[in-house]
């Protein structure tokens, strides 16, 4: 396409329009638009069409188990024994904590053994809920397996108390209190001085409540590795063991026998069946509780994200590469505004075709995985629209970036593969997962792939010991920083491209 003298350069809006028309113009280019929409949209919708869960009963097929969602409606993990009493109005429940055991089923090195130990998030103390149903709101006081005392509350809320571990000679006294919609919980080393741990505003606390004794523990974490250096977590099964003595209770909380119970389903493993299964044991003035299972952030059944419905992204940015590699060696290049009109030109085209391609992915794949049977971890509506407009946006960016290497280069082969190097293959080796952790995180952190961070929608918790890893959706940077340093890398092509200046149209005879 051959350009205006750069004297009699109209004004940026009738550059647009200019670029434009010769950006359409180009029969493949927009053929190649819609095939990478097309792919982000079949390898969305295929997919979730075939994927059906069920879990088998004998000969009955029934749903597969999912996740509880908490009071802010996300998925929740919400797994533990409960020896329970009726609280109605406000009151307290204070207990001496004398000791805190635990088992775990074969941890590494050799995975031959059941050993006596507690995890790092092992927990045993007092709670109050709202109910027994899973995730119903609550707020508990607990000893840990490492992280000393702490007040959790409504899973995502977690208040550091006095560090150390528990034992008959150095005991640990806990109290929860009520007053209306307000818990508070102290601790105290001998009864008589107390220390405030936390306190939890739960709105809308039903006037009677659940308040009693509670022990849960999640699963080991074994990393296995895998690929060149790669590493995917694996959970063994553990239990842990409270002995209480001095329960106490005042006002409003009730006096008889203590209700047994497991919230959620417990006692499935070989383990709890015979050898010591979830429950209450009462000796004379000590309570003693086992469980296992978790009260957090993070679901135990897993689920599929926004993510999971974007693997066509791959494909599409691959596409778009070489499109924008070849128009940019093709075509030619002037300098000055004009250059940055094909610039907003060839990002614009693609942004607006892959956000339709994009949402259409999303929204209509998350709804077949639904259907199917799927568990698909819901980040509301602001979430979502933020995955689908940051995918446009990064996609459009790296087809930018594509486009002045392609002129800065002059080959579109090498610019191709400079940027497959750079964007596409260092996210696959991460999501295989093939690389060590450490490697994986600083290629996301430094290279043009970290703008992938835009499909995070998965949250860490310090309170949930889980492998925070991309190819499991935790990403290094948040999802605005990655995309900078995609945009990062666009703009110093951009600035190079410009300040290069005008190339004139390659011969036909041009091969390249």
């Amino acid at each position: 396409m051959s350009t205006p003298d750069e004297g009699t350069t109209p004004g940026f809006t009738a550059l647009l329009r200019e670029e434009w028309a010769g950006f359409r113009s180009g029969r493949g280019r927009m053929a190649a638009l819609l095939v990478a929409a097309l792919a982000v949209i079949a390898l969305a919708v295929l997919p979730a069409l075939v994927i059906h869960s069920s879990c088998s009963d004998g000969p009955v097929e029934v749903p597969c188990p999912t996740d509880p969602t908490g009071p802010d409606g996300t998925p929740v993990s919400d797994l533990f024994f409960f020896a329970h009493r009726p609280l109605t109005g406000d009151g307290s429940l204070t207990v001496r904590l004398t000791s805190m055991t635990g088992t775990i089923t074969y941890p590494p090195p050799d995975h031959d053994e059941i050993v006596a130990g507690l995890v790092p998030w092992a927990k045993t103390g007092i709670i109050v809920k709202d109910g027994l149903g899973q995730g119903s709101s609550y707020a508990a006081l607990m000893m840990t397996g490492a992280h000393g005392v702490r007040m959790q509350h409504d899973y995502t809320h977690d208040n550091a108390g006095l560090p150390g571990g528990v034992s008959p000679q150095s005991p640990r006294w806990l109290r929860l209190t009520r007053s209306g919609d307000t818990i508070t919980g102290d601790e105290s080393s001998d009864g008589a001085a107390w220390t405030r741990v936390g306190t939890a505003t739960l709105a809308g606390l039903p006037d009677t409540v659940q308040i009693g004794l509670f022990a849960a523990s999640p699963g080991d974490l074994t990393l296995v590795p895998v690929g060149l250096g790669g590493r995917i977590g694996q959970a063994r099964f553990t239990q842990a063991v409270g002995s209480f003595d001095n329960v106490t209770a005042d006002s409003g909380a009730a006096t008889g026998p203590w209700g047994a119970d497991t919230v959620g389903e417990l006692g499935h493993t070989d383990w709890e069946k015979y050898h010591r299964a979830a429950g209450l044991v009462e000796q004379g003035a000590t309570l003693t509780v086992t469980g296992s299972g978790d009260i957090g952030p993070i679901g135990t059944e897993g689920g599929r994200t926004a993510k999971d419905t974007l693997i066509g992204l791959f494909v599409a940015a691959i596409i778009l590469i070489v499109t924008a590699a070849r128009y940019a060696v093709r075509a030619a290049v002037p300098g000055g505004r004009r250059a940055a009109a094909r610039a907003v030109v060839v990002g614009g085209a693609t942004f607006a075709v892959m956000l339709a391609a994009v949402a259409v992915a999303v929204l209509l794949g998350t709804k077949l995985l639904r259907d199917g049977g799927t568990t698909v971890i819901t980040t509301g509506a602001l979430g979502q629209s933020r995955v689908i407009v940051g995918t446009a946006g990064l996609l459009a960016v790296v087809a930018v970036l594509a486009w002045a290497t392609g002129v800065l280069l002059r080959r579109a082969w090498l610019a191709g593969t400079v940027l497959l190097a750079a964007v596409v293959v260092p996210y696959l080796l991460v999501a295989m997962p093939l690389l060590p952790d450490a490697v994986a995180d600083w290629l996301l952190r430094l290279t043009p792939a970290a703008g992938f961070a835009v499909l995070q929608t998965l949250h860490a918790y310090p309170q949930v010991t889980a492998h925070y890893a991309a190819y499991a959706g935790y990403f290094p940077l948040p999802w605005w920083a990655g995309l900078a340093v995609t945009c990062a890398y666009t703009a110093v092509a951009l600035v190079l491209v410009l300040r290069r200046g005008p190339r004139p149209e390659p011969s036909p005879a041009d091969w390249r």
